[in-house]
């Protein structure tokens, strides 16, 4: 029998933190109760940008994509992780498996368009405000964030088509906490230098060519925030672009740590919480830095939790 017959009529075994008994115990509260405040702190995201009509624009319409997409991001990997976390259990069916991995590859694939989407909307809302309704129409809004999903399942059907079917000789422990890119080329028994080089291409294609986007469209916001004089102006463009910013210096800090060396050339511990930062850390702040640092969602949040007193003295 070969690897790829043994891999797909077997499990795998994700050993995760077992190495560090104690530090699991540790982890699985943790990620716990970060899970839970990421379910909340995105779903609420989403409820107010849908409930209150103020947040009807573009901007929070990808916001909520966004939220959206870290709600299935953490729950496509942290339920199966505490549960590895909490007992003796660290298997993971195939099919489990290649169901994580696609989802990790497709929703990241999505979110890294998005975020360069969101650029290029905040470039036109700084850069040509008067014509800003007109170009961020609610047509074009739909078919970028359309194309990005569409991306995002290309993807995900590519690679763990390739990845998943790399010969193992019946190795089937893979040293992370989740099935991803790195953790499963570590474990072929075969030559993996053509598969790490299709990695890195479509790494660069699907990371650093958004990011290059998104640089070259703050450049452009800097540009034209250098000839705002208002005060109020330039406070509200730091506040709308500066939550973005922060999302973005979090999301691709990280991905781009793992996915430009997918082999066996970074220290596996290091790359077991960095992705588990990127997981999880990034989902739960993404809120928090949106709503702490943007005044119209504080608002909106306000308006709801008046009109929800109102409501409750009638």
């Amino acid at each position: 029998m070969d690897g790829t017959n043994e891999s797909t009529q077997g499990h795998f075994i994700l050993l995760g933190f077992s190495d560090h008994p104690q530090l699991e115990k540790i982890l699985f509260v943790v990620i716990l109760v970060a899970y839970l405040l990421t379910l909340v702190g995105n779903t609420t995201i989403i409820l107010v940008s849908r409930l209150d009509s103020h947040l009807h624009t573009p901007m929070y319409f990808f916001l909520t994509h966004l939220s959206f997409l870290d709600l299935c991001f953490t729950t496509s990997s942290i339920p199966q992780l505490l549960y590895n976390l909490h007992g003796p259990d660290k298997t993971i069916s195939y099919t489990g498996c290649a169901i994580q991995l696609c989802m990790f590859l497709g929703l990241g694939t999505v979110e890294c368009l998005l975020l360069a989407i969101m650029a290029y909307d905040r470039f036109v809302a700084v850069c040509k405000p008067l014509h800003y309704m007109v170009i961020m129409n609610p047509r074009l809004c739909m078919s970028l964030v359309s194309v990005s999903w569409i991306c995002g399942v290309a993807n995900s059907l590519v690679m763990p088509a390739i990845i998943l079917h790399l010969p193992r000789c019946g190795h089937h422990k893979v040293n992370h906490f989740l099935c991803e890119i790195p953790a499963l080329i570590r474990i072929a028994c075969v030559d993996t230098t053509i598969v790490e080089g299709l990695v890195s291409i479509l790494t660069v294609i699907i990371v650093l060519m958004p990011l290059m986007f998104i640089l070259i469209s703050y450049i452009c916001i800097v540009r034209a925030v250098l000839q705002i004089r208002s005060g109020s102006g330039l406070q509200k463009v730091f506040n709308t672009c500066g939550s973005h910013l922060t999302v973005v210096s979090l999301f691709y800090g990280n991905i781009i740590y793992m996915y430009m060396q997918p082999g066996n050339s970074s220290s596996q511990d290091q790359s077991k919480f960095l992705t588990l930062f990127y997981s999880i850390v990034t989902p739960l702040l993404n809120p928090l830095i949106y709503t702490l640092r943007n005044k119209e969602v504080k608002g909106a949040l306000k308006r709801l939790l008046l009109c929800n007193r109102e409501i409750g003295k009638r």
